[in-house]
């Protein structure tokens, strides 16, 4: 039940997301955005599809059970989407699922993006392995941590070069790690 439970509520959060993105898309196309890696969009699309199939299929064919940690890996859980609520507000308008880039824009850096580069696909990495763990769908936290990784070494140069190219992105995170996050210290003069 408990499955049936967040799986429904997990995948009510993605529709309601993509709504936002496609809201969001239109307003930054609207003032001259343009759209960078639609090639691998396509491909991240269907990994993330795959990763519910591969979950309920594990839930229905595998029977996977409760794991006995489930409690404390459903904090994590918690965690990460209190994150991603951080990350969609931080960035409002800009934030999309796809690479959408307003050129001379100020790069967003507040709220997580004060420490870290690339806080959302950190949080997307920690659900690809805390969601599986909690019903021990372990072909699925195998098969889909290494999809995750192989979509990412992609995306994310596409993403830093087209930010890059047309933002203050490379001063505005300069020296900040792309995905563990580190506070910068203030010198003393």
């Amino acid at each position: 039940m408990m499955f049936y439970l967040l799986f429904s509520i997990i995948a009510i959060q993605r529709i309601v997301e993509l709504f936002i993105a496609k809201r969001n898309e239109k307003w930054m196309k609207a003032k001259g955005a343009k759209e960078y890696g639609r090639n691998h969009y396509k491909i991240m699309v269907a990994i993330h599809l795959l990763f519910f199939a591969s979950l309920l299929a594990e839930e229905i064919f595998g029977q996977s059970s409760l794991s006995d940690y489930w409690l404390a890996l459903f904090f994590i859980f918690l965690l990460t989407q209190a994150g991603r609520m951080w990350v969609i507000t931080s960035l409002g308008r800009y934030w999309n699922t796809k690479i959408i880039v307003l050129p001379q824009a100020d790069v967003v850096a507040k709220g997580p993006y004060k420490f870290i580069k690339h806080p959302n696909y950190f949080i997307v990495t920690v659900e690809l392995i805390v969601i599986p763990l909690m019903f021990n769908a372990y072909w699925t936290l195998f098969i889909f941590a290494l999809l995750n990784q192989f979509i990412l070494s992609i995306r994310i140069p596409v993403e830093e070069k087209a930010l890059a190219s047309v933002t203050d992105y490379q001063e505005i995170h300069q020296g900040k790690k792309r995905f563990i996050p580190s506070v910068k210290k203030e010198g003393i003069d």
